[in-house]
């Protein structure tokens, strides 16, 4: 016999979040009144094409066109009845609106026709009963009030405009459940019918990742009282979220194998826009920098870094700097990124200070999404920032000197008067991780100190932004912790009085050789 559960009264907010979508739905117009065969036409096109039956039926929720991710979900979801899925999509890619309200409304259509298998008993889970609940209640919503849906698909609900949250169902005897995460599933089932779609939708939180025990538990929970409601796997048992942490429950669920698992991060491997039809690059690269590295790769690349995993926030020491003629060395290191755009990677210039007693000081940091143009002014700037004081040797990697920066540097210099001198760095290079990493020692016994003048610069601000982000197989940016590499290898291993390889920036046609 089933287990009863008794559904409590909605709190004030779940009660205005449904009247919300109901008012919104109910402020679409659709026209139905067209004739029968234009009518078939539309629901056979809806029927197989998942971004015409989105942006037909629900308008007032799909703005934009679906992205190739969302379409490929659909079908995937929709095809395979016993599927065990993982949907690992950044925040903001609308993985509730599709996971857990339209495809199971595509599928629920498609099975009228006998396009796909359906389902009989439909549970959401999320991390909590009331969370579950609110993304139930949507679904809840468009069956009861979206007349293009229900009439073009002749479904019905049981109770008519009536909302009955946390549970409810459709005319044709389908059961819909929101579970909170933990809460007992055993015993659902409706007419001898055992939940057969299992949506599982952001189960993780930040409070409940940084107790491994808990997580592990929740973890357990998920993969088997509420695996096991399904009859014998029975199902389509489906986990869609980002991942916020390494040892989360979706990153366990990740490791499982027989997965279907796909990730889609807001920028694909090209740097470019994976969900173009709604957001622009501009928009991506001005969030990434007010939200900072560690933020937006937890939230937007499914990238989660545990602060200081290489470089701790205590090791970052601040202090006054010494004249510069004190100093036994200066090196100016930049790392020019490949392209000549403000989007992508960080070019960076990072000026340090070798001391007689073997201390590094970073004297001063430039770092950011900018031009060819504004990054060989910086080093202008340092020239005339050191003139009479000390000499500051160039460095910049070498198979990253092109033909653009010969020219950018020449035309500076005719603006400033003089042509830079400038060093390419030929050394062939370890992994990148690893060469950032052996700088490690250095900051935590203090031998590293920052700038006190510099402290709330622009570029003093990402370097350590950067530094704290840097995390092996991470996919946040490390161009100001890479020249800061370079900047210290030279100091130990350069001579201030060996000029070979040095060479000036000269005119086009003229000598280029490095």
């Amino acid at each position: 016999m089933a287990t009863k559960r008794t559904l409590k009264r909605p709190s004030k907010e779940l009660l205005q979040r449904w009247n919300d979508r109901v008012a919104l739905i109910q402020s679409t117009t659709f026209d139905i009144a067209e004739t029968e065969a234009d009518r078939e036409q539309r629901i056979q096109t809806a029927l197989k094409d998942y971004n015409y039956f989105c942006r037909t039926y629900f308008p007032h929720i799909c703005t934009t066109d679906c992205g190739a991710f969302q379409i490929d979900a659909a079908h995937k979801i929709a095809d395979d009845d016993r599927l065990r899925g993982l949907f690992e999509w950044a925040r903001g890619h609308a993985k509730s609106t599709h996971i857990g309200c339209l495809i199971p409304l595509w599928i629920k259509a498609r099975a009228k026709r006998g396009l796909s298998r359906g389902f009989d008993f439909m549970v959401v889970v999320s991390k909590s009963e009331d969370s579950a609940t609110a993304l139930l209640g949507d679904l809840q919503a468009e069956l009861s009030h979206n007349d293009a849906y229900r009439t073009d698909f002749d479904i019905k609900t049981e109770r008519g405009d009536e909302w009955q949250a946390g549970r409810f169902s459709t005319a044709d005897g389908t059961t819909f459940v929101a579970l909170g995460r933990g809460q007992s599933p055993r015993g659902l089932k409706k007419r001898g019918l055992r939940p057969n779609l299992i949506v599982i939708d952001d189960i993780d939180d930040d409070e409940l990742c940084e107790n491994d025990a808990r997580t592990a538990k929740a973890y357990n929970w998920m993969m088997s009282a509420l695996f096991g409601t399904m009859a014998a796997g029975r199902g389509r048992f489906v986990l869609v979220g980002n991942r916020i942490h390494k040892r989360s429950i979706l990153a366990r669920y990740a490791e499982r194998p027989g997965i279907y698992h796909t990730v889609v991060n807001i920028l694909d491997n090209r740097g470019e826009v994976t969900w173009h039809q709604n957001y622009t690059l501009s928009e991506v690269d001005e969030m990434r920098q007010t939200m900072g590295e560690r933020n937006f790769a937890k939230e937007y690349l499914n990238a989660p870094i545990t602060e200081g995993s290489v470089f701790r926030p205590e090791w970052i020491k601040y202090g006054k700097m010494l004249p510069l003629s004190k100093y036994q060395r200066i090196v100016a290191y930049t790392d020019p990124s490949w392209r000549s755009s403000k989007q992508n990677d960080y070019k960076a210039t990072i000026v340090v200070g070798k001391t007689h007693e073997g201390y590094y000081h970073i004297l001063k940091a430039y770092a950011a999404q900018t031009t060819v143009k504004a990054m060989v002014a910086w080093h202008y700037d340092i020239e005339a920032w050191a003139a009479g004081k000390a000499h500051v040797r160039y460095w910049m990697e070498a198979n990253l000197i092109q033909e653009l920066l010969l020219t950018e540097f020449y035309k500076e210099g005719c603006i400033r008067g003089s042509q830079m001198a400038i060093t390419p760095d030929k050394r062939r290079k370890p992994d990148k991780f690893s060469r950032i990493e052996a700088l490690q020692p250095l900051f935590e016994r203090g031998f590293v100190v920052m700038s006190e003048a510099e402290r709330d610069t622009p570029g003093m601000a990402v370097l350590i932004e950067q530094l704290l982000s840097i995390d092996r197989g991470s996919k946040v940016h490390d161009d100001a912790p890479d020249a800061l590499e370079g900047a210290i290898y030279k100091l130990n291993h350069g001579s201030m009085g060996d000029a070979s390889g040095m060479r000036y920036f000269v005119p086009p046609g003229a000598d280029r050789r490095f």
